[in-house]
Parts: C-alpha cells; sequence; structure tokens
C-alpha cells in the first residue's frame, strides 16, 4: 500500500490553495519492477511557491507543467532505493528528481534520478532540495548573473522574502560574493530576528510594522544597488523608488501575485516604470533553468560554504 496526494479541483488564477484542493488516498503498485526501473520510498518532499502556477490550466511558462485534475502531484523530492534494475543505482543509494511523485513509495525511471553524496551535505540530505539545489543554485546564480555584486564596489543589497528558502541564502551569497551592507525584509519580529543574529544580515524590516519607506532609508542611506526581488507588488515597488542609478534588480519571483491573474513577471506601475528607465535599473526575468551549464560547479561551491559554516541554513 502507498499513499498519494491527489489534486482534487482547478482553483482558477484568483483562487487561494486550500487543503480542499488535494486529497490522500491509498493505492498500490506493481509487485515487481522493470529493467531500467528502481523502486524508491520517498524520504523528503519540496514545497515550492511555483507550485500555485501549475495549479492553473495554463502555468503561464513554457517549462512548467500544469498539474491534472485527479493525478498524483510531483515536484522536487528524495528517497531511497529498495529495490533496482538500473546498472548505475543500487539499493540504499539516495537519488533526487525534480517530478518526483508525491507518494511515500514509487517506481521510477532510474535513467531520471541522480545520485546523491550526503557527505556534501554533512548528511543533511533534505539540502539538496533547498541550499545546496535549485533553491541555493537560484539564490547563487541570481546574485551572480543579474545583480553584478562586485567586491570593494560598497554595494548595499535589499532582499524581500528574505526569511524564505531562497532570500534568506540570497542575503548570505550577496555578502560572500562582496556586498558591504545586506537588508532584509520579512513578515514577522521573529524573522527578522533570526535574519540579524543567526544568519548575518546587517538589519531587516518587518513590513507589517511601520513605514517600509522611512525605515529603507534609515537603513540604506546610501540607497539601494541591488534588490533581490522574491515578492513583486507593493514592497517591490517601495524598494525600486530606493535604487540608485545604474542599479539591478535580481527578479527571482512575484510571490504576492501568484494567485492573481497577472502575466510574468507583473508590469510595474506607471510611476515606478518610470523610475525604473529613468534610472537604467536592470530588471530581467531570471530563471535557473537557463543556467545548468553552470550547475556542478556552483553545487560544489555552495557545498563548501555550508561545509565551511558560511552559509546557515534554517
Amino acid at each position: 500500500l502507498i499513499y498519494l496526494f491527489d489534486f482534487k479541483m482547478i482553483l482558477g488564477k484568483n483562487g487561494v490553495p486550500v487543503a480542499e484542493n488535494f486529497r490522500l488516498e491509498q493505492s498500490t503498485i506493481a509487485d515487481t519492477i522493470q529493467a531500467g526501473q528502481v523502486r524508491v520510498r520517498t524520504l523528503y518532499l519540496s514545497v515550492d511557491p511555483y507550485m500555485r502556477c501549475r495549479m492553473n490550466e495554463d502555468t503561464g511558462s513554457d517549462y512548467l507543467l500544469p498539474w491534472q485534475l485527479s493525478e498524483v502531484a510531483d515536484g522536487g523530492g528524495i528517497g531511497i532505493v529498495e529495490e533496482s534494475k538500473h546498472d548505475n543505482l543500487a539499493k540504499g543509494d539516495f537519488v533526487i528528481s525534480f517530478s518526483w511523485p508525491w507518494q511515500t513509495v514509487a517506481i521510477l525511471d532510474g535513467s531520471l534520478l541522480q545520485k546523491l553524496v550526503p557527505q556534501l551535505v554533512n548528511g543533511h540530505l533534505s539540502y539538496f532540495l533547498g541550499a545546496a539545489g535549485i533553491t541555493g543554485l537560484t539564490a547563487l546564480l541570481g546574485i551572480k548573473e543579474k545583480g553584478h555584486v562586485a567586491a570593494g564596489a560598497n554595494q548595499t543589497m535589499v532582499v524581500s522574502g528574505a526569511a524564505g528558502a531562497c532570500g534568506s541564502l540570497a542575503g548570505q551569497i550577496g555578502r560572500l560574493e562582496g556586498c558591504s551592507r545586506v537588508v532584509g525584509i520579512a513578515g514577522t519580529d521573529e524573522k527578522c530576528s533570526i535574519l540579524v543574529q543567526e544568519m548575518g544580515f546587517d538589519a531587516a524590516i518587518n513590513y507589517k510594522k511601520g513605514d517600509v519607506a522611512e525605515q529603507l532609508r534609515k537603513l540604506c542611506p546610501g540607497g539601494v544597488d541591488v534588490y533581490f526581488d522574491n515578492v513583486g507588488g507593493d514592497i517591490s515597488d517601495t524598494v525600486i523608488s530606493q535604487m540608485n542609478r545604474n542599479s539591478h534588480i535580481i527578479l527571482c519571483g512575484q510571490i504576492s501575485q501568484y494567485n492573481k491573474d497577472v502575466p510574468y513577471p507583473p508590469p510595474l506601475p506607471p510611476d515606478i516604470e518610470k523610475i525604473q528607465k529613468e534610472r537604467n535599473i536592470t530588471r530581467e526575468r531570471f530563471l535557473v533553468l537557463n543556467y545548468m551549464d553552470k550547475q556542478e560547479a556552483s553545487v560544489l561551491q555552495l557545498c563548501q560554504w555550508i561545509q565551511e559554516g558560511k552559509l546557515k541554513v534554517k
């Protein structure tokens, strides 16, 4: 017997996901596996903001397929091989896939799985779905490819969604890459405290308290040079209005907009767009999948920082 999650009903682009959009079922899988296949037991599943887009009939992206009604949901997952008929995988191997079905046991094509080396992340296997996976790659490559960070340039970076999986890494990586000041924006005092005391941010703003624009002016007196944008919406408009000439927006995500029927990336309000153009602020869509030729070296860099304690992971 296995358990699987089943996507239940379509939301439409303007709905908020709720538990009733899913159901849990029992099912059975085949007793035997075919040549090239492996049977795996699921250890970790990654539940990510982009999955909201997969709950629409049109995901808005050519690289994202919509989840189908009454089919098993899937995403990034890690498991252990229990039986193998694939030449390069053996019982006990840890493997990862980004189309892992949400079920406790599965039979998968071994050629679509990547074998993991737990020692690279000090035994924290789940890091391969986070700090040493697509999340970490997004933070690192976003900063390298779109942030134009230069050591010694006295740059200030602001990160929205800073306490999230990607944002918390981005702030730390911004510092490692050479930013002299890193300020995060998050939604609770506890998150802000963690960012400063544990993650090494210089300061953090609770956007639910006080005037964000005023706090930004105080904490970034020289303006903002790099903005790692995870959220979009009003927060981003506020940050962009305080960005310097020839500064850079790393357009990572727009989570405040994912339950709305808007294109991606969503257009800026006219007054903010005017600021962006007048100050020559770059705002280009960033997709980590376009930089997979740099994946191996970047993952090794992330793993090294984790092993050295330079990259903190919650």
